[in-house]
């Protein structure tokens, strides 16, 4: 069991998002058991924490941890072996920069899952949607027309035993792939009903599935007790998943005030993933992406940031998520935090939507994503104030991480007080 201890006069996330007056910590066997002043547990190392920042470890809630390239030849000549192996240091990266838990968006399956939380290796808390599905010609539809070859796109998700399909037709196609993704141990369905930037067939205003096919994926999968995750630019798209009763859109890139007030009275939260689509920019303007990409790149830079803020004013809940595909950006996420800032969050409501907006989305609000008695004491510790969300624009403002009470990046004062490192 990890050990107990105090962290004393820490400066610690309130539930307003900002931070009140020095309080103590009190951590039993991997549970926050007290938060206040004088706090005691007998036999419990104490911890300086004067001069740090505590806040929950934050929720990564659109996430490819199994995706570290989007160089389609470099991936088909990947064993799946050496595939998985990179994965577990995208891992072990991601956690080490303060996220503990991550909804991951189509790549990651339930065995990648099931190992973290066995310990097999480090990584954060994990849920999954396996697959991320699109029509034929969709957005994940990675078609080669020349050897005529079926693969999902640029090969991202790649062939291997027990993989459901990524290409889905009509409503009986619906149930049955959606049902095998469910077999498969994911947490979440994920699709896509606009098209997007990185897929050659499609265009994000151009809608995917129709609203039927979307019903019949949220049926199914509210009667397992889980959610549907959309990717979906605007327009139609975001029109019939809303109707359908999703639970989440990713992007909204072109998200209107009238489909913003939808969601909010539907309850349906944005990510909006604004670290990536700056990345996909910046590799467009590099000539990194094919020229299809490039094009669809800078005809939506204007839009960057406006659908946080039309979410905003009309309620919706955000939450973040960085949409990581390409191995140098994992480890560098809660630079996303910065951008919903800059888009228009205040830092409180930037750093709510990186902790607990997380966990209420991902349905773990009763134990992760506060420092609070009874909560899983997943959480990271800052020697600058994260008031200002400037700090996580790079690497480097996280001092410690703890992954439910271990210090999974510890702090160099915690060496020698008890804590494992």
């Amino acid at each position: 069991m990890p050990a107990s201890f105090i962290l004393r006069n820490a400066n610690v996330l309130d539930e307003s998002g900002g931070f009140g007056e020095r309080l103590d910590v009190a951590v039993e066997n991997g549970i926050v058991s007290e938060v206040g002043g004088d706090v005691t547990l007998p036999d419990a190392p104490s911890i300086d924490f004067s001069d740090r920042w505590l806040m929950p470890g934050v929720f990564d809630c659109h996430l490819h941890i199994a995706s570290s390239s989007l160089d389609a030849m470099e991936l088909m000549r990947t064993p799946i072996t050496q595939w998985a192996l990179e994965t577990a240091r995208n891992m072990r990266k991601t956690l080490e920069c303060g996220v503990t838990f991550v909804r991951d968006a189509g790549g990651a399956d339930a065995g990648m899952r099931d190992s973290i939380a066995r310990g097999f290796v480090p990584g954060p808390r994990l849920q999954v949607a396996v697959v991320a599905m699109s029509q034929t010609g969709g957005h994940i539809d990675g078609f080669l027309p020349g050897p005529g070859f079926e693969m999902s796109a640029d090969y991202v998700i790649p062939d291997f035993p027990g993989r459901p399909p990524c290409v889905v037709d009509g409503i009986d196609d619906m149930r049955k792939v959606v049902r095998e993704t469910l077999r498969a141990g994911a947490d979440w369905i994920k699709l896509c009903t606009t098209g997007g930037i990185l897929s050659a067939h499609d265009d994000g205003d151009i809608p995917e599935f129709t609203i039927e096919e979307i019903a019949v994926a949220v049926f199914e999968a509210e009667r397992r007790g889980k959610g549907v995750m959309v990717h979906a630019f605007g327009g139609e798209g975001i029109d019939n998943a809303i109707e359908a009763g999703v639970r989440t859109i990713e992007h909204g890139i072109f998200l209107t005030d009238d489909q913003a007030k939808r969601m909010a009275a539907a309850g349906i939260s944005l990510v909006p993933t604004l670290a990536v689509i700056r990345d996909v920019m910046r590799w467009a303007k590099a000539g990194l992406v094919p020229d299809y990409a490039v094009e669809k790149a800078l005809a939506i830079e204007p839009r960057i940031g406006a659908a946080v803020r039309t979410a905003k004013e009309h309620g919706v809940h955000i939450a973040l998520g960085t949409d990581y595909v390409e191995r140098g950006e994992h480890g560098r996420n809660l630079e996303e935090i910065w951008l919903m800032h800059e888009a228009g969050l205040t830092p409180e409501e930037a750093l709510l939507a990186a902790t607990i907006r997380g966990a209420e989305l991902c349905g773990v609000a009763d134990r992760y994503g506060r420092i609070a008695p009874g909560y899983v004491f997943d959480a990271i510790a800052l020697d600058q104030d994260p008031s200002d969300p400037s700090i996580f624009a790079e690497p480097g403002a996280v001092v410690s991480v703890f992954k439910g009470g271990e210090a999974v990046l510890p702090d160099p004062r915690l060496t020698g007080a008890g804590t494992p490192a």
